[in-house]
């Protein structure tokens, strides 16, 4: 099985820990991932504020070189990336006009859709998911965990087309799949604010503290996100909000990806867990040698 990989500007600073954490399982299922020679950046939150030729000229300028490889599929970690590549794939097929413009500016035509998969999407797809208990080597089932999806991987629905938009079970049947139960919560698809984090803070503390209220009302140890904002702004923001409020939450948040690491034997030293502002260390208590 092989993908090509948009190793994107988040997973090469903030969110290390992720792509660290994915290239381990992906290593252990066999599958190779193959970054693109000349990747930008996609735009990110910024360039549809700015121009919607460009917004869309970023992600699709990536697809062509990914075509250009010979390659029909790329695996994009970063919600935001994901968003911004899928969006740009719906609009050009909805405006040919809009398609044309495009096509113009990065001198290059989109003969055969490249398919954009989040790599929940992979994971959750046969014969991945069934292989997975078989890779297990530690027990985590006495971590109580609860799968934090975030609005931008399940919205627009029409343009994203992942799971079920209000309530999505990718990620938890994945972590089931080696070993990890996760809790039922009524939090899973809001959002935590994203990139107001830098604009608005006050606004991702109120909204990250519900998060980490309804989490903890329902007993979670821990978060599992599969977002880099998400994590940024639970993770980095936690401690503040809890001297805000006067409250002590100690969630660790945690990547999907580093909890099936884990699970499947991949030594804690090698996912950077040090990395995390939130001590990992209640996490790794539960880890059990089978």
């Amino acid at each position: 099985m092989k993908y090509a990989y948009y190793n994107s500007c988040s997973l090469r600073s903030t969110g290390r820990e992720y792509d660290k954490s994915l290239r381990a399982i992906f290593k252990k299922l066999d599958i190779e991932l193959v970054e693109p020679k000349n990747w930008i950046c996609c735009g990110s939150t910024l360039a549809h504020n700015v121009s919607r030729l460009l917004s869309l000229v970023l992600p699709l300028q990536n697809l062509a070189e990914i075509q250009k490889e010979g390659l029909d599929a790329v695996v994009v970690p970063c919600t935001a990336c994901y968003s911004r590549f899928k969006t740009a794939q719906y609009e050009i097929a909805e405006n040919p006009e809009m398609a044309a413009q495009v096509e113009e500016v990065i001198e290059s035509r989109f003969e055969k859709k490249v398919k954009v998969i989040h790599p929940l999407e992979v994971l959750s797809s046969e014969p991945v998911i069934s292989r997975l208990p078989e890779l297990v080597e530690k027990d985590l089932s006495g971590l109580k965990v609860v799968s934090y999806y975030g609005c931008l991987l399940l919205r627009p629905p029409k343009i994203m087309e992942f799971d079920i938009c209000e309530y999505p079970q990718t990620m938890d049947k994945i972590l089931s799949a080696v070993g990890i139960p996760t809790l039922d919560w009524s939090h899973k698809t809001e959002c935590c604010g994203g990139s107001l984090s830098i604009t608005r803070p006050e606004i991702v503390r109120k909204l990250s503290r519900d998060l980490l209220e309804d989490a903890k009302a329902v007993g979670a140890e821990a978060i599992s996100v599969p977002c880099t904002f998400c994590h940024l702004n639970l993770d980095v923001r936690q401690e503040e909000i809890e001297r805000e409020h006067n409250v002590s939450y100690r969630l660790p948040i945690l990547y999907f990806t580093e909890l099936m690491a884990l699970a499947m034997g991949v030594s804690e030293k090698d996912l950077l867990l040090k990395m995390h502002f939130v001590d990992t260390d209640s996490v790794l208590q539960k880890v059990v040698a089978r």
